[in-house]
């Protein structure tokens, strides 16, 4: 019996009337339905447990439980309502610190990271970033002397799971390494929806556990400018598009009375493309859409944003990469037997209606090229509102995105493509390719639009000899 068998026969796998048995595996002999019968009827018997010694087969109710909580992940199901709850937290997962800078007064609503300091900060930590009190040498605040003028701002993402940076560890999958010890992050990484913001390109800010290494525009603004230690939001989530933009955007925290100016990065690099929908290129957004929406949200972001901010409009991806590079290689749950491909896990997600990208992984050359050329004409439509609209709080530029530059890179450093891909989901960039990302969009707006990140805090030595690491995260 193969863990087909066993998943339709315990019943955490479900055949619909409309779709066939899905499978991973090579059929017995028998036949899919004929051996799913033999072992329901082992199950009735009580004979299963004898037979195999499943002990721990009362832990099934809570295997079914994890399992729900999955596919609603890979579906998309989760609610937007209340994602982010009281915004700021001291709290790491459900929407907390990870996701945005951690609260150092979570019983105060007017301290929180971001804001403009309340009378520099004399008294207390009014916006987190460590820097309070007064210089008892000459009577100034810290805060005024070490941040005033430096223009210090903060890095907002609206994102997708890309943004989120989702990841399933492959050692869950991976029967040579299955133990008790490897899901030991599990609790963890279901409260954080399977993502891991706090490695992420744009507002990564511990060092991985998950492989690679972490770098991120915000290390990278905050090593610039001490002043805007905390100072980020990850307003990302799976499945996020321009359709569901504007919930998104109800849970962006910033104010233009109290806040500092900050960088609005917009990069839905895939779902506006990519769906698990049979008709794919139906479910796809239309040139229209997507302007109509993005015109709308730019909107509501000039009535929101403080004034001096940036935002960036990023490019989709070219998710031709994937299938080119993964499509004949094993996959985890292959790699023991040598007997599940990509193409295999692709097609066993279609089935199940769990394809996150049913244009892009796919054997149809054909449906990839539509997939591609679509996204090649939202990318266009998000260029030329960059280049024609205008608004009275924020600057707006329109970037690719630097897929190309981060393959050649990691090519050129003797890589290969598909060590840059999620191995679990065959589908999001991983731990390396993001942090490359990171480094490559630095450098661009470095060159393009210096001014977006301000200039160099030249009082940077002086916070981190009286502060040190300013109360970490």
């Amino acid at each position: 019996m193969n863990a087909d068998v066993v998943c339709y026969s315990i019943k955490l796998c479900k055949q619909t009337a409309d779709q066939p048995y899905c499978h991973l595996y090579r059929p017995p002999k028998v036949g899919l339905d004929a051996a799913i019968k033999e072992a329901e009827e082992m199950t009735t018997a009580g004979t299963w447990k004898k037979a195999h010694g499943l002990s721990s087969i009362c832990l099934l109710p809570l295997v079914k439980d994890l399992c729900e909580k999955i596919e609603k992940v890979m579906k998309n199901e989760l609610p937007f309502e209340d994602l982010d709850g009281d915004m700021f937290s001291n709290f790491a997962t459900l929407r907390g610190y990870h996701w945005r800078g951690r609260d150092c007064d979570d019983g105060t609503a007017s301290v929180y990271p971001g804001r403009r300091p309340d009378n520099w900060d004399a008294q207390q930590d009014s916006n987190c970033n460590g820097i309070w009190g007064v210089d008892q040498k000459d009577g100034i605040p810290y805060e005024q002397k070490f941040c005033n003028g430096t223009e210090s701002k903060g890095i907002i993402l609206l994102g997708d799971s890309a943004g989120a940076h989702f990841h399933i560890p492959p050692e869950w999958l991976t029967a040579s390494q299955i133990s008790w010890k490897v899901y030991s992050d599990l609790p963890k990484a279901l409260a954080d929806e399977l993502d891991w913001p706090q490695f992420s390109e744009v507002t990564g800010f511990l060092n991985s556990t998950i492989g690679g290494w972490t770098d991120s525009i915000y290390q990278r603004l905050r090593k610039r400018n001490r002043c805007s230690h905390r100072d980020y939001q990850n307003i990302s989530r799976n499945g996020g598009s321009s359709k569901n933009l504007w919930n998104l955007l109800k849970n962006l925290a910033r104010s233009q009375k109290f806040d500092k100016p900050v960088i609005v990065i917009y990069a839905m690099i895939g779902n506006d493309v990519c769906n698990g929908k049979t008709d794919t290129v139906a479910a796809m957004t239309t040139p229209g859409q997507l302007r109509g929406s993005m015109l709308k949200s730019l909107r509501y972001l000039d009535s929101l944003l403080p004034k001096g901010s940036h935002v960036i409009l990023f490019s989709l991806a070219n998710g031709d990469f994937l299938w080119d590079n993964l499509y004949n290689r094993y996959h985890p749950l292959g790699q023991l037997n040598k007997d599940i491909t990509y193409k295999q896990i692709y097609s066993f997600l279609t089935c199940l209606k769990l394809n996150p990208c049913n244009g892009w992984l796919s054997p149809n050359d054909t449906l990839r090229s539509i997939t591609t050329k679509r996204a090649l004409q939202l990318s266009s439509i998000l260029s030329g509102i960059a280049e024609s609209q205008k608004y009275a709080n924020f600057d707006l530029f329109y970037m690719d995105c630097p897929l190309k530059e981060v393959v050649e890179e990691w090519l050129e450093q003797g890589g290969e493509g598909w060590q840059l891909i999620e191995p679990v989901d065959g589908f999001h960039p991983n731990q390396i390719a993001s942090a490359l990302a990171a480094r490559i969009f630095w450098e661009k707006i470095s060159y393009k639009w210096p001014h977006v990140l301000g200039e160099v805090n030249p009082n940077n030595h002086q916070i981190a000899a009286v502060f040190k690491d300013q109360g970490g995260y």
